[in-house]
């Protein structure tokens, strides 16, 4: 596998993409847009006293992972050699819906959460893929 791909990626581009997207979130869950609606749409307790446990740990293992979501953006964004801010809108909307959008949903239905879940969390998911991917484009 030819790994040169990796060296035309831009680093600090993918860090801020993905500090974009943990930013994204902590607007997106808060009792601003859709906390409310997302605490009973999963019928989470939050008088429950455990809630909290292991929440640095969580927001930790979760930035780490948009890290890795901006690097696959990043990559497709170098491979397909996008510049414009309508083509990270582009690529951030066909991966956001494509990939993450699907994803979530399918594992709901299996899990048997309400429509409102897939809609606030898939969501989430692609408004952050189309930031970054955004982010991406721009910033090569």
């Amino acid at each position: 596998m030819n790994t040169d791909i990796f060296s035309q990626v831009n680093w600090l581009a993918v860090l801020v993409a993905a500090i974009a997207i943990f930013i994204l979130g902590a607007l997106w869950y808060s009792k601003v847009l859709f906390a409310n609606k997302w605490i009973k749409s999963h019928g989470i307790n939050v008088t429950d006293p455990n809630m909290r446990q292991g929440l640095a740990q969580m927001m930790l293992v979760s930035f780490i992972l948009m890290v890795i979501t901006t690097t696959g953006l990043a990559l497709l964004v170098v491979r397909l050699d996008l510049r414009e801010t309508m083509s990270g809108v582009k690529i951030g909307l066909a991966t956001g819906v494509c990939f993450a959008f699907t994803s979530v949903s399918i594992a709901y239905l299996y899990q048997k959460k309400p429509f409102a879940a897939h809609i606030i969390d898939g969501g989430y998911h692609i408004v952050g893929y189309i930031l970054a991917a955004i982010i991406l484009c721009m910033w090569r």
